[in-house]
């Protein structure tokens, strides 16, 4: 009875040794809890005949020929593997625009450090009549704008409005009763590196524009934790 009573011990002791170093190599292994941004737009679901598996293509930014401050001829090509800040205005807008331009610029600041290398902020004029290559770099310089990881661009008017609309789901249009005549969104949108939209910001908004740095760090995280669950384009 004695020898039981002692194997039964050793076997307790046993337990609560090895049960908590179980745990805790369960949790090391488990996934880390942390918010996944959301995938805006139109989404697809394909189902393959080899695979039980769906596979999810969701809503990306066309590509654009536009010109740069530079007088540059650009495309998404030529920031492949950005993630992108995105923006409409126009220089001579009386009224969010230059609300806009300031967050822009704070943005700027806040991701200055080379861990944000990888960041690149994209802003489209609704009004290329006016807003040439000349006009936008004297803007940008003006504004404190880095151009080295901030592009202006210009071109033709149909095309920004057609892109501003089918692709960053903004509203961007010409209006005559609209300040300034043009109609355009306040937000600020963000795009992975696939050019999938994740988020719209209020550009006038100093609350929401230090979200989208928050979210640009989640993003980041997402793309190293979970390489996987990055959507397939």
């Amino acid at each position: 009875m004695k020898q039981k009573s002692e194997v039964k011990k050793i076997a307790v002791l046993l337990l609560l040794l090895i049960v908590p170093g179980i745990f805790l190599i369960f949790l090391s292994k488990a996934d880390h809890n942390f918010e996944i941004l959301p995938y805006y737009g139109e989404k697809d679901v394909l189902y393959s005949a080899e695979t039980e598996v769906p596979d999810t293509l969701y809503h990306r930014v066309p590509d654009f020929n536009l010109t740069n401050q530079e007088g540059e001829q650009v495309s998404f090509s030529d920031f492949e593997g950005k993630i992108i800040v995105a923006d409409f205005f126009f220089t001579t807008c009386p009224t969010i625009c230059p609300i806009m331009t300031k967050q822009m610029t704070r943005l700027q600041w806040l991701l200055e450090d080379k861990t944000y290398d990888d960041v690149h902020f994209l802003s489209y004029t609704v009004n290329p009549t006016h807003d040439t290559p000349e006009v936008l770099k004297t803007y940008a310089l003006e504004q404190g704008a880095d151009l080295s990881k901030w592009t202006f661009l210009t071109g033709d008017q149909e095309a920004i409005f057609e892109l501003g609309f089918e692709g960053y789901l903004l509203s961007t249009q010409e209006d005559e009763l609209a300040p300034g005549g043009f109609l355009h969104s306040s937000m600020f949108v963000l795009l992975d590196r696939d050019r999938h939209i994740r988020g719209f910001y209020d550009g006038t908004s100093t609350k929401e524009v230090d979200d989208l740095v928050t979210d640009i760090k989640m993003l980041k995280k997402q793309e190293v934790m979970r390489p996987t669950e990055i959507v397939r384009k």
